[in-house]
């Protein structure tokens, strides 16, 4: 018997990868990733633009291809996730997993009504009374702090910290086990961003949801993640705790990083 297999459940990650590798070339891509993320917990991974981050997300969240490793996702009993087709990959991610976009707009359907966005997992989990469908669509709304006045209108009307406040209203209704988060905050104005993490942290914390969180901003990972992974080169360099890494970072690439946040 292994030892993840004597772990008892709540011991047992969520989601882990092994050797996980997938190059575009030299250093572009992920190579030789292992890393475990338990349920609850916030892994944020950090590194410059082109370090690897993205495709590692892609990767785990089933949206890439890998060349060789294992990624893990533990239901009941543990699943790989790449050994499974399309269809039950898509039934994965819709009944237990989020994603939510740098831009909202690759996130939601602009043609549909914000209600309608909302609504569209919990009818995909098999929700089917309208009127207990739409006063929770009118719910979550005022979760994240949208007007329920408004949820008939398209997101194309919204604003851009608005269209982030609904895709995240979308992801969570459904009250997933896992969210993948790649530059949540990105593409907002600075004086959008703090009232969107704020919202982020708090549902987050409220909900128990497990988040693997792609950043290049050292600030955004302090306010949001449990432990921190440092990417470069399409490698981890570097990780462990948050406060750990903010306080004492050992690399000389990370120490960098670090210095970022603290010059701010």
């Amino acid at each position: 018997m292994n030892a993840n297999a004597r772990l008892t459940t709540a011991q047992r990650p969520l989601l882990r990868a092994t050797a996980l590798n997938r190059l575009y070339g030299i250093n572009k891509g992920c190579q030789d990733i292992n890393l475990q993320l338990h349920a609850g917990e916030v892994l944020g991974v950090v590194g410059e633009s082109g370090s690897g981050k993205t495709t590692l997300l892609r990767c785990l969240s089933g949206h890439e291809a890998i060349d060789s490793g294992q990624v893990f996702y533990r239901q009941t009993n543990e699943i790989s996730l790449h050994d499974l087709n399309e269809a039950e990959r898509r039934r994965l991610v819709r009944s237990h997993w989020g994603m939510i976009h740098q831009n909202p707009r690759d996130g939601l359907h602009l043609e549909l009504s914000a209600g309608a966005n909302i609504a569209e997992g919990l009818m995909a989990q098999g929700m089917r009374n309208y009127a207990a469908i739409r006063e929770l669509a009118r719910q979550w709304m005022q979760r994240v702090e949208l007007d329920p006045a408004r949820i008939d209108d398209k997101p194309g009307t919204f604003s851009g910290g608005m269209q982030q406040r609904l895709q995240i209203a979308r992801n969570l209704v459904t009250q997933p086990s896992l969210v993948f988060m790649d530059e949540p905050t990105g593409g907002l104005d600075v004086s959008v961003q703090a009232r969107v993490l704020d919202l982020i942290r708090r549902l987050v914390r409220e909900l128990g949801v497990a988040v693997v969180l792609v950043t290049h901003d050292m600030a955004v990972a302090r306010l949001l993640a449990d432990r921190l992974i440092v990417m470069r080169n399409s490698r981890i360099v570097e990780t462990g705790l948050t406060d750990q890494i903010l306080g004492d970072p050992q690399q000389p690439y990370t120490q960098l990083l670090v210095s970022s946040i603290l010059q701010v």
